[in-house]
């Protein structure tokens, strides 16, 4: 029995002393290290015109693994078309060239007219009573 006891506390002291405790920081190791791939050739393009609903804009850009280059432009809600012309790498980062076609405008906002109430005409009319109307009470 007291062999067990002795294991038994044994075994409580390994795991109170495994614990972390609070007041050590823990301890934070080297970041693994990273190795820098080559940079992959692509090009896109893509552009949506939609009058329905005034979606206008455009999407285009190439890479030859190094330097990457295009532009993209859209329709703003004032009636402008901004574009931008950018070309990023690893030595100048990202330089873009905004530009913007045709005029502003602000219209004025129309006058908020609020929706008229709805109040219909009854279409229901209360029934005559099908009963006689009840006798004089006597003690009147």
């Amino acid at each position: 029995m007291s062999a067990k006891l002795i294991l038994l506390v044994g075994a409580l002291a390994a795991l109170a002393s495994a614990v972390p405790r609070p007041d050590h920081p823990p301890v934070y190791h080297a970041p693994h290290p990273t190795y820098k791939q080559p940079g992959m050739p692509f090009d896109f393009s893509y552009a949506v015109r939609d009058p329905y609903s005034g979606n206008d804009y455009a999407h285009a850009q190439t890479s030859d693994g190094h330097v990457t280059s295009g532009s993209y432009s859209v329709a703003l809600p004032d009636g402008r078309t901004e574009i931008v012309e950018f070309t990023a790498d690893h030595d100048n980062g990202y330089v873009a060239n905004v530009a913007y076609e045709g005029e502003a405008s602000h219209p004025a906002p129309a006058p908020y007219h609020p929706p008229p109430s709805y109040h219909p005409a009854p279409s229901y009319h209360a029934p005559a009573p099908s009963y006689p109307p009840p006798p004089p009470h006597p003690h009147v």
